[in-house]
């Protein structure tokens, strides 16, 4: 048990049926679930079925290669990998921009898959001031050690929230008067939007772009002018776009005085 207890907070890695089980429980973070190839089907079915509920991903991968994860034999077919860092709350978002005495700026994820753009989309954002991202628990990737390479760290420097539902996360946000704009096509060009006061800004996922219902509750929609219509390369990389949007967002504000 202590054995466990080491490897669980050294590597992030916990492996055993009951450890992994009552991790998913828990509420805790979890990026992936590993499921040996061995499994009964009705056994690897239910842990699927727990990382599902938990927002995670479950894998299935050969036993000799679960046991060279592990370290040990006794991994029992089950092991998964705890979250990189710790999600904190919406409220607790709020909070960090009232103590800076600046209005809140944030970016919501609405199913950007890719680490690597998430990764890149939360360093921009804190290069760009931005108090935090906001992350669903599932349909979008989460925190993992791709994610915090390709942002050069600022996963672990930037907060995130992992929330149930991005539509819900906009409807709160609208209740404390943050301005909510959405990045699509046909929006209003980017130059054109009063991008200061409180203010969050939902990406959204790489193939298909924001859901209908979180465009349909923003305040507004921002897009990007493009060259070369009609070539079949019609939009901007979902990382590149949230890279000039935040980056005009932090211009504005250092214009009105809300950063320094």
């Amino acid at each position: 048990m202590e054995q466990n207890n080491k490897v669980e907070k050294d590597t992030q890695l916990v492996y055993g049926k009951n450890p992994v089980a009552e991790l998913l429980k828990s509420g805790s973070g979890v990026d992936t679930v590993y499921l040996a190839d061995t499994l009964p089907p009705q056994v690897a079915a239910y842990y699927t079925a727990l990382a599902k509920q938990a927002g995670a991903v479950a894998k299935q991968v050969k036993s000799v290669k679960l046991k060279a994860m592990c370290g040990t034999e006794s991994h029992q077919g089950v092991a998964a990998y705890a979250s990189s860092i710790e999600y904190v709350s919406l409220n607790d978002l709020m909070e960090i921009s009232k103590e800076k005495g600046e209005d809140p700026f944030f970016v919501l994820a609405d199913g950007v898959e890719d680490p690597h753009n998430l990764g890149a989309i939360i360093r921009t954002a804190f290069l760009c001031g931005a108090h935090g991202i906001v992350i669903p628990k599932r349909g979008g990737a989460p925190i993992t050690p791709i994610v915090l390479k390709a942002s050069a760290g600022a996963a672990a420097r930037l907060p995130v929230a992992r929330v149930a539902n991005i539509g819900e996360t906009v409807r709160q946000l609208k209740k404390q008067n943050v301005f909510v704009y959405c990045a699509d096509m046909g929006g209003a060009p980017l130059h054109k939007n009063n991008l200061t006061g409180p203010i969050a800004l939902v990406m959204g996922s790489e193939g298909s772009g924001v859901s209908p219902l979180v465009k349909k509750l923003c305040d507004g929609v921002v897009s990007l002018s493009m060259a070369g219509q009609g070539t079949g390369v019609d939009s901007f990389n979902v990382s590149v776009a949230a890279g000039i949007i935040l980056y005009e967002i932090m211009h504005q504000r250092t214009q009105n005085g809300q950063l320094q």
